[in-house]
């Protein structure tokens, strides 16, 4: 969940980090949080090049303003990102109020904790998002709608172990997102689901099972979540908050 939140925020804190303090876009950066090795274009189209925030290199950003929503009191662009192999993409809106709304997000990152903070060091893998809306009050996410794949993970600790991939799907509605989490393909099989809290936070549980082949580590692993029952499933909780 965390790469849900990193992107969505990135692009929209990127946006109006830009797009508000410099107006032209070609006018030099003052010194701050945030900075451009190159900037070109306007309020309303523009691209940064080498954007740093806080220090952390961000990558490449570049907008399309939408102004009518101005009317409406909201700052409004497409933007992309890239940073390296990692693209995104979506439309970013971010209101009076403090809610951050994007839609038709679509990123595809590796996992990598020098650019996903949170990410293990020992983990390695793909991710891609395919999210429809995304909305955020006060860092709270209040409305997801989509799916966020993680794919050929792989520990790599003490030896390659290859874990497999997964899915997580939300369905959008009101009340706390819920999402459904299940393999796609690997060593284990995994049914279970993601609570996002307003904590903020999060209660993960479902259900786990080796598969024929599956290496004797990520078996041995397994023990950890207790017997399991007749079909050779293990039940598995967790919570926490951000």
């Amino acid at each position: 969940m965390k790469r849900t939140i990193w992107i969505v925020l990135l692009a929209a804190l990127a946006f109006a980090a830009i797009v508000i303090a410099r107006i032209p876009a070609a006018w030099i950066l003052p010194s701050g949080t945030a900075g451009c090795a190159s900037l070109d274009g306007s309020l309303w189209s523009g691209t940064c090049l080498g954007l740093t925030v806080s220090g952390k290199p961000v990558g490449d950003v570049s907008w399309d303003l939408h102004p009518w929503r101005l009317f409406a009191g909201k700052l409004a662009a497409a933007v992309t990102l890239t940073h390296g192999v990692a693209e995104a993409s979506g439309d970013v809106e971010v209101g009076l109020g403090g809610t951050i709304t994007a839609r038709h997000i679509l990123a595809d990152l590796p996992l990598d904790p020098q650019l996903v903070p949170g990410v293990p060091p020992g983990l390695h893998g793909r991710a891609h998002l395919e999210l429809s809306q995304v909305s955020l009050q006060h860092g709270i996410v209040r409305q997801l709608e989509g799916r966020i794949e993680a794919h050929d993970l792989e520990e790599r600790t003490s030896a390659n172990t290859a874990l497999g991939s997964y899915v997580i799907s939300f369905p959008g509605g009101s009340g706390d997102p819920i999402g459904k989490i299940r393999d796609l393909d690997g060593p284990l099989a995994v049914e279970g689901t993601l609570h996002l809290t307003a904590a903020p936070g999060f209660e993960l549980e479902g259900f786990v099972a080796p598969r024929q082949g599956a290496a004797p580590e990520v078996v041995n692993n397994l023990r950890f979540f207790g017997s399991p029952d007749a079909t050779g499933r293990r039940e598995f909780s967790m919570s926490g908050t951000f």
